[in-house]
């Protein structure tokens, strides 16, 4: 599992009870408030009302699923430059990227490329037409793939 580096004291605006409330809920999403509160030295209503905050704030911005693509049968992974054609905003290259469930992971980039696409899929014929799907998106001019070899760290 990755750890996720939390921002410094005085980064965001967050206390330290904040950063160990979010160190909770980056382990197990799924944790009730009284069991964070537990391990916070909180009760279930403080730990609520500080999470309700930093929900409002932005700090978390939502509760998701992390699915084991391996499990899914999703072993093939790519990296995928595209370059987009002008005036393609980032909204719409998003908008144009939730379409595909094969997307890991998307980043705006330096470079010449416009943005860097993790893709994950069963084969490379999978792989291969998922990457034809996005080059014939309105907004896609082209792409660039690598497709993953073996995993280093």
């Amino acid at each position: 599992m990755t750890t996720r580096r939390l921002p410094e004291p005085g980064q965001a605006g967050l206390d330290d009870t904040d950063r160990l409330l979010l160190e909770h809920l980056s382990r197990d999403g799924r944790a009730s408030y009284a069991e964070i509160g537990l391990r916070a030295n909180l009760s279930a209503t403080a730990v609520r009302r500080r999470i309700d905050r930093l929900r409002a704030r932005g700090a978390v911005r939502g509760f998701t699923v992390v699915l084991d693509p391996a499990l899914l049968g999703w072993r093939t992974e790519a990296f995928v430059e595209v370059y987009c054609r002008a005036r393609t905003s980032p909204e719409e290259l998003l908008a144009t990227l939730r379409q595909f469930p094969e997307v890991a992971a998307a980043w705006t980039v330096t470079g010449e490329p416009d943005a860097l696409v993790h893709l994950r899929a069963a084969d490379t014929r999978h792989l291969e037409a998922v990457i034809e799907r996005i080059r014939k998106e309105p907004g896609v001019q082209r792409s660039r793939s690598s497709v993953v070899l073996s995993q280093l760290i």
